[in-house]
C-alpha cells in the first residue's frame, strides 16, 4: 500500500541485529500495521461500494474478506517463525522452495511497480484540481472557460515533479527520509476519512443512493466482487508484517493473532466509513478517486489533497527502492557469476539507470491510465498473490513438512520401545 511507508517497518528489522533480542511492543506493531495498509487505495473506495452494487454488499464483501485478511496475516506470522526468516520473500522461498520463492519476488517488484504507477495516478489527479481551482481564483472564469496550454497541463507538471524532487530523492542507496514521514500515509487517510463524514453531514441535499436501476447491480455476482480488488489494494500490509512479526517483544502466536485483529479491525473503520460516505454523498456519480468528486476550491478538501500529495512524493522514493533493490541484486549476482568481481561504479551505474527507467515507465503509464480504477483493478489482483495464494502455499508446505516430522518421531519412539 501501500499504502505504504514499508520502508518504515524495515527500521525495526535493520536496527535490531541478530545478538539484538527484538524490542517491538503492541502498540506500536498496530500502528505500523496500520501505517503500512492506510493509504491511497483509500480514495477508491466510494467508487468500489458503487460498482459492487451499494453499501450492505460492499460491507458484506469486505467482512468476508476480512476472514481470509486475517487467516493470511497469522500463517505468515506462523511461517515465519518456523523458518526464522524476517522477510516475505524468504520465509516463501524457505517454506515453498526456490523456484515458489522465485515466483514470489517477480510478484513483489511487479506490485511495487503498480503501487507507484497508481501513486503517479492519484498526484496526477491533485494536479489537475489543483491548475483548475488555481486558475478559477485568479480570473473568476469557470472551469468550462479555462484555455488549453501545454504548460498548465497536469501531465506537463507530474513530469517536472517526478524530474525535479522524485528522482533525486530516488536515486541514493539508503532513503532516510520515512523517519519523518512515515506517518503522513495514515494521518492523510485519517483526515479523508473524518472530511467525507463531516462533508457529508454538511450538505444541505444528498444524491440518491437506492434507486431501481442501481440496486440490480445487487444481483450480479461481477459487480458484487469488484469491490475485491480495492478490498486487496487497500488492506495489503502482508509484504510487511513478517518484518513486524520479526520485530516484536511478544512473538507467540496467540498474541500476533491479537495484532492482526486490531490492525485490520481499525482499518476496517476507516475503509468503511469513507466508502459509505463518500458514496452516500455522491451516489453513481462518485469518480475512481473520491477527491476528483469534490470542488476544487474546496479547502477542506485542499488540505486532503496536499497531505496526500505529499505523503505520495515521499513513500514513492521508498517504493521504488524496495523494487530496485530486488532487480538489483539479481544484476548483481549475475555479474559476480560472470566476472567474479563487483566495482562500487557497475553497483552504482546500474542503481541509476534502473531509478531512471523506474520512474520513466511509471510515469508514462500514468500520463495515459483513464482513472485509478483501472491501476487498482491490476494491484488488487497481483495483491491477491500476497494476501492468499502464497499464505496458503505456505500452510499447505507447512501441514506436509509437520506431517513428516511427526511420522519421523514416532518412528523413532516405536525404534525405542
Amino acid at each position: 500500500m501501500e499504502e505504504l511507508a514499508r520502508e518504515s517497518i524495515c527500521l525495526f528489522s535493520r536496527s535490531a541485529s541478530h545478538t539484538d533480542p527484538p524490542r517491538l511492543g503492541s502498540f506500536g506493531a498496530v500502528f505500523i500495521m496500520l501505517k503500512s495498509a492506510l493509504g491511497a487505495g483509500l480514495l477508491n473506495f466510494p467508487w468500489a461500494f458503487e460498482k459492487a452494487g451499494g453499501v450492505t454488499t460492499a460491507i458484506s464483501v469486505e467482512l468476508v474478506s476480512l476472514v481470509f485478511l486475517i487467516s493470511g496475516l497469522v500463517i505468515l506470522g506462523y511461517a515465519s517463525s518456523i523458518s526464522r526468516q524476517k522477510t516475505y520473500q524468504d520465509v516463501v522461498r524457505e517454506v515453498c522452495g526456490r523456484a515458489v520463492g522465485q515466483l514470489c519476488e517477480v510478484c513483489f517488484c511487479f506490485n511495487l511497480f503498480m503501487i507507484c504507477v497508481a501513486f503517479l495516478v492519484v498526484v496526477q489527479d491533485q494536479l489537475e484540481k489543483l491548475c483548475i481551482s488555481l486558475y478559477e481564483t485568479a480570473t473568476g472564469s469557470t472551469e468550462a472557460e479555462m484555455p488549453y496550454h501545454w504548460y498548465t497541463d497536469q501531465r506537463f507538471a507530474l513530469f517536472i515533479m517526478c524530474l525535479v524532487i522524485i528522482l533525486p530523492l530516488s536515486i541514493p542507496k539508503e532513503i532516510g527520509i520515512q523517519k519523518y514521514t512515515s506517518v503522513l500515509g495514515t494521518l492523510a487517510a485519517t483526515y479523508l476519512c473524518v472530511a467525507v463524514i463531516v462533508k457529508y453531514y454538511l450538505m444541505e441535499s444528498h444524491a440518491v443512493i437506492i434507486t431501481p436501476e442501481h440496486s440490480q447491480g445487487v444481483s450480479s455476482w461481477a459487480s458484487m466482487f469488484s469491490v475485491v480488488p480495492t478490498i486487496c489494494f487497500g488492506f495489503q500490509c502482508h509484504e510487511a508484517c513478517i518484518a513486524i512479526y520479526s520485530s516484536m517483544e511478544n512473538q507467540k502466536i496467540s498474541h500476533w493473532v491479537g495484532i492482526a485483529v486490531v490492525s485490520m479491525f481499525f482499518c476496517l473503520l476507516i475503509y468503511t466509513l469513507t466508502g459509505v460516505y463518500g458514496f452516500m454523498t455522491f451516489g453513481r456519480d462518485v469518480a475512481s478517486d473520491i477527491l476528483m468528486s469534490y470542488p476544487g476550491n474546496d479547502v477542506v478538501m485542499i488540505i486532503s489533497r496536499l497531505l496526500f500529495g505529499i505523503s505520495i512524493i515521499t513513500i514513492y522514493p521508498i517504493i521504488l527502492l524496495l523494487g530496485r533493490s530486488v532487480i538489483l541484486n539479481l544484476m548483481l549476482r549475475f555479474r559476480r557469476r560472470s566476472h567474479g568481481i563487483i566495482t562500487s561504479s557497475f553497483e552504482s551505474r546500474c542503481r541509476i539507470a534502473l531509478t531512471v527507467v523506474w520512474i520513466t515507465v511509471t510515469l508514462l503509464i500514468a500520463m495515459y491510465v483513464p482513472d485509478m480504477g483501472e491501476v487498482i483493478s491490476v494491484i488488487g489482483g497481483i495483491s491477491a498473490f500476497f494476501i492468499f495464494i502464497f499464505p496458503g502455499l505456505c500452510l499447505v508446505f507447512i501441514m506436509q513438512m509437520e506431517q513428516v516430522s511427526s511420522r519421523f518421531r514416532g518412528i523413532l519412539t516405536f525404534g525405542e520401545s
